[in-house]
C-alpha cells in the first residue's frame, strides 16, 4: 500500500452466531499502519496496526480477527434482519477503494452475493499489510 492509499468496505460484525439482528454493519478500513472498524454511529469498534492483528478465514468465509485480545467475526453479508449501513458509512466507503473481490465462485456469487469472496479479499489485504494470518 502506498502512502495516502487505503481500502474501505462495509462488512458485518457477527456479534451473535444465532441472532441475525446482532449482525451489524461496520465500516472496515485499511490505511497505512491502521486497520479500523467503525459502527453505524461512527464510533471506533477497534483500531490496530495490522501487524498486531491475528486471524484466519473460516471455510464458510468468516474472517475471524483477534485485535487487542478480543475476537471479531466479520462476514461479507448481513442476515435478513440485520440493520443496513448508515449513510455515513456508505459515504466513507466512496472516499477509499473497495478491496477487489474477483475470483469468487459461482455458488458464492449466486447464493451468497459474493460475500465469501469479499472476505477472502480482506484476508489477502491484511496478510499483505503484515497481519499474522493462518
Amino acid at each position: 500500500m502506498g502512502e495516502g492509499s487505503g481500502y474501505a468496505g462495509i462488512v458485518y460484525w457477527r456479534r451473535s452466531p444465532w441472532n441475525g439482528a446482532r449482525c451489524v454493519p461496520v465500516l472496515l478500513s485499511l490505511l497505512p499502519g491502521a486497520l479500523r472498524a467503525q459502527n453505524r454511529e461512527g464510533r471506533v469498534v477497534f483500531q490496530e496496526d495490522p501487524r498486531g492483528v491475528e486471524g484466519r478465514l473460516s471455510r464458510l468465509g468468516t474472517l475471524l480477527v483477534d485485535v487487542g485480545g478480543k475476537r471479531y467475526a466479520l462476514v461479507g453479508r448481513g442476515a435478513l434482519v440485520s440493520p443496513g449501513p448508515s449513510a455515513g458509512q456508505q459515504a466513507a466507503v466512496s472516499a477509499l477503494r473497495p478491496p477487489s473481490a474477483a475470483g469468487g465462485g459461482a455458488v458464492d456469487l449466486l447464493l451468497n452475493g459474493g460475500a465469501a469472496a469479499r472476505m477472502r479479499a480482506w484476508h489477502t489485504l491484511l496478510g499483505e499489510a503484515g497481519a499474522r494470518l493462518r
